[in-house]
């Protein structure tokens, strides 16, 4: 989005919310102009005014929207239906009914993302061999939790601006636990030289 598509959709909420801007001085309006301009600089100004507008049109409360707001609201409109922890958690069933036997084959017939959250065939396994109330109960609980929180956090960080992303992956590069592989290699090739 350029700046001048920015200075447009500030425009836009100024109009829908003027007693909030009614006292800005000129420096403020372009500091927020500046701000949002950053914030949605890789995002497509089309889908950033469908935020807006989605946003506006179903504000109750008056007050103007922030930028996580239109994250959120663009996020909405681009995501397609995400599987409800109730939905993943029959998935899961499904695949315990197999499980005692057929762990491998059910773990890899469920969704990656299932499949991350899950861990291993193993815990399939494990969890098929509960008894049913703890299974319904215990196990449900914590497994909903989970996946709650997994994709809340995958909509935090698909909301954040790709430079951010950017230094977060190579922080995470950089902080990488080196090969085992190569380890044992560097350890056996000192032990032979001693």
């Amino acid at each position: 989005m350029t700046k001048a598509e920015t200075v447009t959709l500030m425009g836009i909420i100024q109009v829908a919310y003027p007693s909030y801007y009614n006292n800005k001085s000129k420096e403020e309006l372009m500091a927020a102009v500046n701000l949002w301009h950053e914030m949605f600089k890789e995002d497509d100004f089309q889908l950033v005014s469908a935020g807006i507008k989605s946003f506006i049109a179903s504000d109750v409360k008056g007050f103007p929207p922030s930028i996580g707001a239109i994250k959120q609201y663009i996020t909405k409109i681009t995501t397609k239906d995400e599987m409800t922890e109730q939905e993943a958690w029959g998935l899961i069933k499904k695949a315990l009914k197999n499980s005692s036997y057929g762990a491998k084959e059910e773990f890899k017939k469920l969704p990656q993302e299932l499949q991350r959250l899950i861990g291993s065939p193993s815990q399939l396994k494990e969890w098929a061999r509960e008894e049913i109330t703890t299974l319904d109960t215990v196990v449900a609980s914590n497994f909903m939790r989970s996946y709650r929180a997994r994709i809340q956090s995958i909509r935090e960080y698909n909301a954040l601006p790709n430079d951010v992303k950017q230094f977060m992956s190579s922080i995470g590069n950089s902080m990488a636990l080196p090969n085992t592989d190569e380890l044992k290699a560097k350890a056996l090739k000192q032990l032979e030289e001693a």
